[in-house]
């Protein structure tokens, strides 16, 4: 129960402090907002490494930047996206943010390998192992240094042009023109993120179990492939999005990947269903670094922190609230209606966000009016 209590406010801080530093953070530079997230990383590590009383624990998740999802809740991330999207030109972002992507995917990959090994040594050592499982935290103290080093060395050339100043009582809000923009998009990704809530890794492996007799041992090399296809897809997004734009790219290769899931449900076989599964994921992640392209071109560059902030906070909250229901369809019923369920709502998604924004301006500050 305690551990779960600081995984619900490691997720809850996570969220608050990237909306806060996304909304309130534009009085300081780019590079001062990823120095102070470096630091209180640090900060954080040091923090879990050097108690075990369950509430010092619960106020360093809550203020901390440990985020325990897969999701895109960062204390850096509004940032990052920004400011990357400041330094290169409009036609290179989707390339840019793939790279991006890819870098995030492959580093989390190494992190989750290395895990475990304070534990092992430990066994092996004769050592505590509680003591070893703290000494990650010491290693990602380590880290964030190492993080705060490379981001003391940025250069201003992404930062915004700074904006005029208002009258004399008003305010600037952090989302202004691109406002109703902004909350739409939100809207929708979150639409997108409750049905991938629905097929999360967990409960398709659980899924293939209960269908087909398939061992969790033998799905994990599914889903490893399926991982690598994924993130790999993701290089080919800028090549669709030269050709056809961003948001067709986001549409077109979504829609095809959630008729293949739709379709995994009915399959007749495992060898079916885990061959429509690995085809779908050549398109699943396509449209990633086309959305994040598309949200950083169509507010200006002023707001493009917030834009970050409160687009991809909802969309991982929204992931989290779906996989009980989902667990619930599978324990009364070994048919794939969360599969179904899942597919659907994301087609629906993709046709909502052509329909709105196929016709919208793919460049600088081009929001819907």
């Amino acid at each position: 129960m305690a551990i779960g209590a600081i995984v619900t406010g490691t997720l809850l801080g996570s969220a608050g402090m990237t909306l806060l530093f996304g909304l309130r953070g534009r009085a300081i530079s780019f590079k001062a907002r990823l120095l102070a997230a470096a630091g209180m990383m640090a900060i954080t590590g040091v923090g879990f490494a050097s108690t075990v009383w369950f509430w010092p624990l619960m106020v360093i998740a809550i203020l901390g930047t440990l985020n325990p999802s897969a999701g895109d809740v960062s204390v850096f991330l509004p940032t990052e996206q920004a400011y990357v999207a400041g330094l290169v030109e409009p036609s290179s972002r989707p390339r840019i943010f793939a790279v991006y992507n890819l870098g995030a995917i492959f580093a989390g990959a190494v992190g989750a390998l290395v895990s475990g090994l304070p534990s092992l040594v430990a066994h092996r050592n004769g050592w505590h192992v509680a003591t070893a499982d703290r000494s990650g935290f010491v290693l990602y103290a380590v880290v964030a240094v190492i993080i705060f080093v490379i981001y003391a060395g940025l250069h201003r050339h992404g930062e915004p042009e700074p904006q005029p100043a208002l009258p004399e009582g008003e305010r600037r809000r952090a989302l202004h023109t691109s406002r109703r923009t902004v909350l739409e998009l939100a809207a929708l990704f979150s639409l997108d993120s409750a049905g991938s809530g629905f097929v999360v890794t967990s409960l398709l492996v659980l899924w293939l179990h209960l269908r087909f007799g398939l061992s969790p041992a033998a799905t994990g090399g599914l889903f490893f492939a399926a991982g690598l296809l994924g993130a790999a897809s993701q290089v080919l997004a800028p090549v669709l999005a030269r050709r056809i734009g961003l948001i067709r790219t986001m549409a077109y290769t979504h829609i095809p990947a959630n008729i293949l899931l739709i379709l995994a449900a009915f399959a007749p076989r495992g060898g079916v269903a885990v061959g429509l599964l690995l085809a779908r994921s050549l398109f699943a992640q396509m449209d990633v670094p086309a959305r994040q392209a598309f949200v950083m071109a169509v507010v200006p560059a002023g707001e493009r922190a917030a834009a970050s902030s409160v687009t991809n906070v909802p969309r991982s909250l929204a992931s989290a609230t779906t996989p009980l229901l989902a667990g619930l369809l599978l324990s009364t019923s070994d048919v794939g209606w969360p599969l179904v369920i899942a597919g659907t709502m994301k087609i629906a998604y993709d046709v909502i966000l052509l329909v709105l924004y196929r016709s919208v301006p793919e460049h600088e500050g081009a929001s819907r009016t």
